[in-house]
């Protein structure tokens, strides 16, 4: 495999009802579960929760490595998401998502570099430029 195409491997194995594990090898087995409102119970993560989550982790790991390239230090990172499913013909689809995100810096120098650290993950997140529907974003640099 070259540098250039990488393989990311993962199974779930059906336990019972709409719940299976799901196992990347050498990490934690993470129980998964349709959501309440397609008959799973609750507490259980979902594939949609994946799917949101996926894309906030990884514009995370995105802009932490844009960071690094531009050599400077944040104080905090979140992101919230929201996903919209929408029923689609017979079935469901993810229509948008919206990322909510606010890094802290230590002074006004570093603003800049945030938000254009924030740009950068918007336009690399491998994540969200693979998926069908558009992201939004809504970034906040916030000097504390």
């Amino acid at each position: 495999m070259s540098e250039e195409s990488h393989e990311y491997h993962v199974k779930v194995d059906w336990t019972h009802g709409r719940e299976g594990n799901l196992t990347v090898e050498g990490k934690p087995k993470v129980l998964v579960s349709s959501p309440p409102e397609f008959g799973g119970p609750e507490g259980i993560i979902s594939p949609e929760d994946l799917f949101v989550g996926a894309a906030t982790a990884c514009f995370m790991t995105t802009f932490v490595a844009f960071t690094d390239k531009m050599r400077f230090d944040f104080k905090s990172f979140t992101c919230e998401g929201k996903g919209i499913l929408k029923r689609v013909g017979k079935g469901f689809q993810f229509t948008k998502l919206h990322l909510t995100t606010t890094v802290e810096v230590e002074s006004e120098e570093f603003v800049p570099k945030a938000e254009r650290a924030l740009e950068l993950a918007e336009k690399y997140c491998l994540v969200s430029n693979s998926m069908k529907c558009p992201t939004e974003h809504e970034n906040h640099v916030l000097v504390h």
